[in-house]
């Protein structure tokens, strides 16, 4: 299968632009908390232009490629229902306004797409140059599965993120909120430029999406070949994370049995890494595709199910 022409990604790259540009002049525009039923409309709008996307890339590029993005988009999209829990960590950490959340989200959501194309070109690389890395790939993906079955709790520590220790050494940061800005001029406005805890929570959200990037990208991997594929999936369901985040924040204790589904599907795709190295041959898209759909839907069906009435499991 050909890559796809440099059109595609230039084409692709300019409507991810344009996206982050509606959403920060439009859809996020003002200081206000984000009600549940706007989270939600918002939430599904990204899922069906994700889904749109993909029937283009079906239609353009041919069903196995399509086929592909759908299945990668699943597990992205999946995976990160843990950023949901984790900015909810870090959003009370640093006692962040509800009406500021939206946008440092956004923001927040910019440098993760970056460092993710960053880990997606890597990966790229290291797949293309060295065969064996098929089985490093394979060997983390297992053991994270395994890792995340045993201990489901999630836990994110601010003062120990180095990178967050070095902004703060770096650069002056007020004790304050300054409403919704990321940075102040001290002094009535003359002095020193300093940055403010909300600069410091954009900084958290998008090194701890590193964290994510580094079980889910090669999880895409084993998926497909095509470095386009990995990164519109990675793309789409980055850009969905905000309206996702204010419709599931306050029900995220439910999916009880999502991190056991989830944990299946990165054995699954770490095993897949195997078996394309031991026998030069890749598991059909048509396999991988209903059995990822099925475990995570079940997964999420059966949370939903043993939580109904507000009961939880321990």
């Amino acid at each position: 299968m050909t890559a796809f022409p440099v059109w595609a990604w230039v084409g692709f790259s300019g409507l991810i632009a344009g996206l982050l540009v509606l959403d920060l002049l439009v859809l996020g525009r003002g200081q206000r908390e984000i009600s549940f039923r706007r989270a939600t409309v918002l939430s599904v709008g990204w899922i069906c232009l994700a889904l749109l996307f993909g029937v283009v890339v079906f239609l353009v590029a041919g069903p196995e490629r399509g086929a592909e993005y759908f299945t990668g988009y699943i597990v992205e999209k999946s995976l990160s229902v843990d950023n949901v829990f984790v900015f909810a960590l870090i959003f009370s950490y640093f006692a962040v306004p509800a009406a500021y959340q939206y946008r440092v989200l956004l923001w927040g959501i910019v440098g993760a797409l970056v460092l993710r194309g960053f880990f997606i070109a890597i990966g790229a690389e290291l797949l293309d140059r060295y065969g064996w890395m098929v089985y490093v790939f394979g060997a983390f993906l297992i053991y994270t599965g395994i890792r995340m079955a045993l201990h489901r709790d999630t836990e994110v520590h601010p003062e120990r993120n180095p990178v967050l220790r070095i902004v703060r050494r770096l650069v002056p940061m007020t004790s304050d909120f300054q409403e919704d800005r990321f940075f102040v001029r001290s002094g009535a406005g003359r002095g020193a430029l300093m940055a403010t805890p909300l600069f410091a929570v954009i900084v958290m959200i998008g090194t701890t999406d590193v964290v994510f990037a580094v079980d889910s990208i090669p999880a895409i991997f084993a998926i497909t070949s095509s470095a386009f594929i990995v990164w519109s999936a990675n793309a789409f369901a980055v850009l969905g994370l905000r309206p996702l985040y204010f419709m599931l924040a306050g029900m995220i204790e439910r999916f009880v049995y999502l991190s056991i589904g989830l944990s299946v599907v990165l054995i699954f795709v770490g095993a897949k890494f195997f078996y394309s190295g031991i026998f030069d041959a890749k598991v059909p898209i048509w396999v991988s595709l209903p059995f990822i759909f099925v475990v995570v839907t079940t997964s999420i069906l059966a949370s939903l199910w043993k939580t109904r009435g507000g009961t939880t499991v321990a």
